[in-house]
């Protein structure tokens, strides 16, 4: 690692910490090195330097009346990273583990996230601490219209366009747009992932997924392989892992696992996926009542892992597809997964392999890794492609979003892949993605001037 770079490291880590944004910031920075070296303009104009500092973060309190009749105070956030290709765009995500820290890892990502989809979009991170986990619907509602009273003062539709993420589906997104026009007067394409009957994109709640099988139907078709009759293990239980599932049986894969934070189901006769469906989207259950409900298919308990290692990842497959959170597989799961037979990660969440476990893969030269800034994209170009229905006030078929979905992350693959060969890095789609996301947002800042 170069001076220069390890010097911007050192910086993040004094006035951050070492946390997820340090890392995040490390994993794009050594991969920047090529590029450069190659055009000094970047550190000509203090690219870098910049990059790595949000335009703006807000933090305020959200108050707001629980069931019981008593006032609850939560932190809110929104972290507006970068907008040089267009405005702030990226989810709102409602959960304890909600922090500073994690808001600006995200936030960083998805500046390089959006740069890959071609559209306009810069890149932005928020949330709250709030848990709507066991809330009635009439608790979140007063939450969700507390956090919109301060969050509806910085967002706009040509400014910042937040969209879903951890905790906040279609529920939220609904309560937050009503108490956004109720304080705006305004009917627009503020916030995506809005129902389908009042301005939402079809192929939104599946988007995620599906472009992450999309991503690698077509890194496995450039290796000369295919995606039919593959085994895969894939973590999670909410929409990315629903719809990775759904759009893996429509290849031809065998999804065999599922999992949330209480433990994981194997089910070696590929996962049902309209039980998985009653349960998650309209019981909002556990994945421990599938097992329950399908029989032959066996439920194992967090407390049962060996430690160290995530149990989702002990079951044999040729492919895995981590859907659930950052960090979720590390050096001793991927070391299980490829001894098992695994050759092949493709990650729906956001940051889901550690430093450790993504340079184990891209030292395997039998094995292909798809990264998330490039492989779950699917999920925000979706959500241009609704700010785009939004502005024209029309709306497309499902099979015109899937297509366009499709072809996006065609493009995404084939950007990445081409960039990585370009500066010598064939096969290497962490290279690639993010030299590919950073030269465009890089050249955008030069263009724009010191603003």
């Amino acid at each position: 690692m170069s001076t220069y770079i390890n010097g911007i490291l050192q910086s993040i880590k004094q006035s951050n910490g070492d946390g997820v944004f340090l890392q995040a910031a490390t994993e794009v920075l050594q991969s920047l090195e090529p590029i450069l070296k190659a055009e000094k303009k970047y550190q000509n104009h203090n690219v870098l330097e910049r990059l790595v500092i949000p335009e703006k973060t807000s933090i305020f309190r959200v108050v707001y009346t629980g069931d019981d009749g008593k006032a609850k105070a939560h932190f809110g956030y929104r972290v507006q990273f970068n907008s040089a290709l267009g405005p702030y765009k990226g989810g709102l995500r409602f959960h304890p583990s909600v922090n500073l820290d994690v808001l600006k890892f995200l936030g960083f990502e998805q500046i390089f996230k959006n740069s890959l989809t071609g559209l306009m979009m810069g890149g932005g991170k928020g949330g709250s601490n709030f848990d709507p986990k066991g809330k009635s619907d009439a608790e979140i509602m007063r939450f969700c219209q507390a956090f919109m009273l301060e969050l509806s003062k910085i967002i706009g539709a040509n400014t910042d366009v937040p969209a879903g993420d951890i905790g906040v589906g279609g529920r939220e997104i609904g309560y937050m747009f009503g108490a956004y026009k109720k304080i705006t007067n305004l009917f627009n394409g503020t916030l995506t992932g809005k129902n389908i009957s009042w301005g939402g994109s079809l192929v939104r709640p599946e988007a995620t997924g599906y472009g992450c099988v999309y991503f690698a139907y077509e890194m496995l078709k450039k290796a000369k392989q295919s995606l039919e009759g593959k085994t895969c293990a894939v973590s999670g239980s909410g929409n990315v892992a629903i719809y990775t599932i759904e759009k893996l049986q429509e290849l031809g894969a065998k999804a065999v696992t599922i999992s949330d934070s209480s433990g994981f189901v194997y089910d070696k006769n590929g996962i049902d996926l309209e039980l998985l469906k009653e349960i998650k989207e309209v019981k909002r259950g556990r994945v421990s009542d599938y097992a329950k409900l399908r029989k032959g298919s066996v439920y194992t308990e967090v407390k049962k892992y060996t430690k160290g290692t995530n149990g989702v990842w002990s079951i044999p497959c040729d492919g895995a597809f981590p859907s659930a959170t950052q960090n979720e597989l590390n050096l001793n799961d991927i070391k299980t997964l490829y001894n098992n037979g695994c050759r092949f990660v493709a990650e729906g969440a956001n940051m889901p392999s550690t430093l450790e476990a993504i340079n184990f893969m891209l030292d395997k030269k039998d094995f292909l890794f798809a990264p998330a800034k490039a492989a779950n994209a699917g999920g925000v170009a979706t959500s241009g492609l609704e700010m785009q229905q939004n502005a024209a006030m029309t709306q497309w078929s499902f099979k015109e979003v899937d297509e366009k979905l499709h072809r996006i992350m065609k493009d995404i693959f084939y950007n990445t892949y081409e960039t990585a060969k370009e500066f010598k890095y064939t096969g290497n789609l962490v290279v690639g993605s993010n030299i590919a996301g950073f030269k465009k947002v890089a050249d955008a800042m030069i263009d724009q001037g010191y603003i």
